[in-house]
């Protein structure tokens, strides 16, 4: 089966964050790309029911004008969905993609996106909905339900695209995270690129050993990869090596044995989004 680059797109100013990382992604994966835009039912749902307000006799001729209206507002959902995704497309297509492909569909968004798990290598989508208004925002509502429900890799986007130049990844030598070095390290998505592998935690000689299998492992594959051991709180001391070194772009796992686990379990993600300034990366 074909794996795609599967981009959301709706509504919001960061719709073009997700187009422009995408077309970065599947140029560097050599893997097609796709745009899917869903009209979530409830969205467009109008707010509470005004059936029980409207008087006797003129009840029913209401109530037929407020089908109309919800029609009609169906129908301007979806012709807008269909021009988002006409200029996404565009967009990647500007970028150098080939052919990427735009997909519309009705449904739950996390339900849609497992659907379409199969053919997904990479699943890109922004961290904020058409409701947010600043680039700094809570969490979108969608974000952690789709990282729970996907075993697919989930880059999570923020603030304006700029290729990525220097990665870190966040391991803690747990079986998930020496997975996804592992993955890394056979990946083309970082070839070429700068990658610091950081544990967070004492300087032992375990922790030492587990972090330099890790820089050996990406070393190998040609991967330019350094190693740090930094102390302090996982949510505190990540953002503050990213932002001390110039970082674009975390990796993280999404399930750990540590306190990392901490971070996709509740409002720590929201948090640790937050507090990056950059781009996410999660690996199932």
């Amino acid at each position: 089966m074909t794996t795609n680059v599967l981009a959301c797109i709706d509504g919001s100013s960061y719709a073009t964050t997700v187009c422009d990382y995408a077309s970065w992604a599947s140029l560097r994966l050599e893997a097609p790309l796709s745009f899917i835009h869903v009209l979530d039912r409830e969205n467009q749902q109008p707010k509470g029911n005004l059936s029980g307000s409207i008087g006797l006799g003129s009840q029913e001729h209401l109530l037929e004008e407020l089908a109309a209206l919800d029609e009609k507002r169906g129908k301007l959902a979806k012709e807008q969905g269909r021009i988002m995704l006409d200029a996404a497309r565009a967009r990647a297509i500007e970028a150098g993609v080939s052919e990427p492909a735009t997909l519309q569909r009705h449904g739950e968004l996390v339900e849609t996106l497992v659907e379409f798990e199969p053919g997904t290598r990479l699943l890109v989508l922004g961290r904020h909905g058409e409701e947010s208004a600043s680039v700094y925002a809570h969490l979108g509502s969608h974000v952690e339900q789709v990282i729970r429900a996907l075993h697919r890799p989930i880059l999570v986007t923020q603030g304006e695209f700029s290729a990525p130049q220097k990665i870190m990844l966040a391991f803690d030598g747990s079986a998930t995270t020496r997975k996804g070095v592992e993955m890394l390290a056979k990946s083309p998505l970082f070839n070429g690129l700068e990658l610091h592998v950081v544990l967070v935690g004492a300087d032992t000689d375990d922790n030492r050993e587990q972090i330099n299998w890790a820089r050996d492992t990406l070393s190998r594959s040609g991967i330019d990869a350094h190693a740090a051991i930094v102390a302090g709180e996982v949510d505190k001391a990540l953002p503050q090596y990213q932002q001390d070194n110039g970082i674009d772009l975390m990796v993280m796992g999404a399930y750990g044995h540590s306190r990392i686990r901490q971070l996709l379990v509740g409002s720590t993600t929201t948090a640790m989004i937050r507090s990056a300034r950059v781009p996410l990366l999660v690996l199932r």
